[in-house]
């Protein structure tokens, strides 16, 4: 039966003759290549439909997607039927009723009266619905038959026509690829969208023979060569002017050729164009690097003088720093600055009454000098008791703070976890009480009522300290309520805040100031560490003794060394300790494990910068103490005595940079460098402290000696 008479058969016969196959999801590119081929073969055969009544009985590929198991059905249908027979149709196969089917194009609902026509199938076309339940428990979408996999048979039996009414059977057996083929390529119609491929792509490949030869040859590359010629598929003409024929030549262009160029000129040019290239680029690139340099200069010259004034500044902010700490004395350091500045304007005043007179008038200027002198220690001295009267309350601030502080500590993850407790909360009530005591800007009613207030916090304690701040606090408020003035009561309310205080400090009152108090309260503690001083004669703790690095015995306590410094020496060490500090501080960030600079103390310090290294720098001879500092002389060595040098702020940064010492510096400033070193061990080999540290680097005793000798220096010429 051929294609067209199968067209015309009613919908319910080729219903019953169509092919049901389920696929997977895997399967569905291979079953869109198949459905195109079979449409381009109905295309080929039946040629076109013509009539409207042929178009509405045209078969069309439906594929039915079953959702959610996403089985496919393809079915061939007739595009002029509903989607109401489809439903039917798959009702009566798959067994389910007719309204629990839905059908869903491109994830939109098909509405039951619509045919394929309607929603656009072509004749032979191809569409895919997707097919599912709306009650997929009780009725769930499954194909009729289970899928299983197609055989191919090897041998099958094709009727062929060998004439008008005679037919021949013909056994045909079939070889099965052994390998995947491979794609070669094609092409794809652009009105129909049918790809065609080559025809090795559906053949197996022809096997070159093996001539059991290997060439490398164009052969090799080229299965056959052919010339053939081939017709342009667009034919063109030129119409030229004849009798008869006018063709216009407004457009016409005229061209003349041009004079011969020959190889040797075509190469000159090009050189020249090359080098005017290069001109400009090298120009170019000297302006940049003229103009780098330029702004390095500027930068330098900048740099230079923010450098210079801030040096500037710094030398003015400390004669400013100096005049107020010798105008307005407060700590220990401040005064020691003032004797020392007393000291040298004595030495200046007897070198020039000595210089100047003679006789009775050098006597009596001497005598002059002498009064002049105990009236400036007198006013320094008023000086420091009025310091010591701020610095007291000062210190008594800091020490109730320090009472009241919560307990603190760090976390794994750097946080800072901070605590109160029982201790902590009474140490502030008391601080906090104290400090309304001694507030002298109170009211009379605000007054009494910080007095009751203090009355009964002290009588939560009976003994003799507290009976007598209640006795003094009662004669005060008896006084206020009298209206006695304030100026009267200054003793008094000094005398209630001095007991207070004491109140404070006791242990079994506040038990947070026993780590805080320098007097153990074990009077078997007393016995420890108790030594007598050879100046005041009297036993005091080791706390209050400074040892030096080189004592082997205890001498005289903080206070004695105080007094004889103010009296005879009058020295000022606060330059050694800005350079010691400085000189722990360096050293810590680049070994944290240092020991020396922790073991000399101030008096080391000074020998070794006054007696060693001259009080001077070694390479520009600068003498101002507040800009030398000491460093390492080799880097990678930790900081020693024997290992240091005396230079400027700005030659210590130079120096720290340098690699190859030997190279930087000339042999006469390595050499008195190192006769420094040797003297430096020689004197700190005596100090018990530095006996660890310098058996690791000890020096030979004639290696010692060689460098204390001097020796003629010779140069080497070229």
């Amino acid at each position: 039966m051929s294609e067209q008479e199968s067209e015309t058969e009613p919908a319910e016969q080729r219903m019953s003759q169509e092919v049901i196959q389920t696929e997977t999801d895997l399967h569905e590119e291979d079953g869109d290549a198949e459905d195109q081929r079979r449409q381009n073969d109905r295309n080929q055969q039946g040629g076109e439909i013509t009539s409207s009544s042929d178009v509405g009985n045209s078969t069309a590929t439906v594929k039915i997607l079953l959702m959610p198991e996403r089985h496919m059905i393809t079915v061939a249908f007739t595009i002029g039927l509903s989607i109401l027979d489809l439903k039917k149709h798959f009702s009566f196969k798959l067994r389910v009723p007719i309204d629990i089917i839905q059908i869903t194009l491109d994830e939109k609902s098909v509405d039951d009266d619509q045919t394929l026509m309607d929603i656009g199938v072509q004749p032979h076309g191809m569409v895919q619905f997707e097919m599912s339940s709306l009650d997929p428990e009780n009725y769930p979408m499954r194909p009729d038959k289970p899928q299983q996999e197609y055989n191919m048979p090897d041998v099958i039996t094709v009727r062929v026509q060998t004439d008008t009414e005679t037919y021949q059977d013909v056994v045909v057996e079939i070889e099965r690829a052994t390998r995947g083929k491979a794609f070669l390529g094609g092409f794809r119609h652009t009105v129909t969208k049918t790809e065609y491929h080559h025809a090795a792509v559906q053949t197996i490949p022809k096997k070159r023979p093996d001539r059991s030869i290997e060439s490398f040859s164009r052969d090799t590359q080229t299965v056959e060569l052919k010339h053939q010629d081939q017709q342009c598929y667009r034919n063109a003409s030129t119409q030229m002017t004849k009798i008869g024929c006018y063709v216009s030549n407004m457009e016409d262009k005229l061209i003349a050729p041009g004079t011969y160029i020959t190889a040797e000129e075509y190469h000159s040019k090009r050189l020249r164009a090359v080098i005017t290239l290069q001109s400009h680029v090298r120009r170019w690139l000297a302006k940049c690097f003229t103009d780098n340099l330029r702004q390095a200069k500027e930068q330098h010259l900048a740099w230079m003088a923010n450098e210079k004034r801030r040096k500037k500044e710094e030398k003015e902010q400390q004669i400013k720093d100096e005049y107020h700490r010798r105008m307005n004395p407060e700590s220990k350091r401040d005064f020691d600055l003032l004797y020392n500045a007393l000291k040298k304007w004595r030495i200046e005043e007897v070198e020039r009454i000595n210089v100047t007179l003679s006789g009775a008038e050098r006597k009596a200027a001497l005598c002059a000098l002498l009064e002049q002198e105990t009236q400036f220690i007198s006013s320094i001295e008023q000086h420091r008791m009025a310091a010591g009267t701020r610095n007291q309350d000062k210190a008594i601030q800091a020490f109730l703070n320090k009472s009241a502080e919560p307990k603190r500590w760090r976390a794994f993850d750097g946080k800072v976890t901070q605590m109160d407790t029982q201790f902590t909360i009474r140490a502030k009530e008391l601080r906090d009480l104290y400090s309304s005591v001694t507030q002298a800007q109170f009211t009379k009613d605000e007054r009494l009522d910080v007095l009751l207030t203090l009355k009964h916090t002290v009588k939560e304690h009976k003994c003799k300290l507290t009976q007598d701040i209640v006795d003094l606090i009662d004669r005060e408020m008896d006084l206020l309520m009298r209206g006695v003035k304030k100026s009267n009561l200054d003793g008094l309310r000094k005398r209630i805040s001095t007991l207070f205080l004491q109140y404070i400090k006791t242990p079994p009152f506040n038990p947070q100031v026993s780590k805080l108090l320098r007097v153990p309260q074990d009077p078997a503690d007393l016995k420890k560490n108790i030594y007598l001083c050879r100046g005041c004669n009297e036993y005091q703790s080791c706390t209050d003794f400074a040892l030096n690095t080189n004592a082997s015995a205890v001498g005289l306590c903080h206070r004695c060394m105080e007094l004889d410094n103010e009296a005879r020496q009058r020295e000022d060490f606060s330059l050694y300790k800005n350079i010691l500090r400085c000189l722990r501080d360096a050293e810590a960030e680049c070994s944290p494990d240092a020991k020396i600079t922790y073991l000399l103390q101030e008096q080391d310090l000074r020998y070794l910068v006054d007696v060693l290294w001259g009080a001077q720098s070694t390479l520009s001879g600068w003498k101002d103490l507040h800009d030398l500092m000491l460093v390492r002389w080799e880097k990678h060595l930790d900081w020693s005595p024997w290992n240091c040098i005396l230079l400027t702020k700005d030659e210590a940064a130079a120096h720290l940079k340098l690699e190859n010492i030997e190279k930087a510096y000339d042999v006469v400033v390595i050499r008195n460098v190192k006769q420094k070193h040797a003297l430096a061990r020689k004197y700190f080999s005596q100090i018990p402290a530095m006996a660890e540290c310098l058996h690791n680097a000890e020096i030979q005793p004639g290696a010692l000696g060689k460098l204390l000798v001097s020796q003629p220096i010779t140069k080497a010429t070229n």
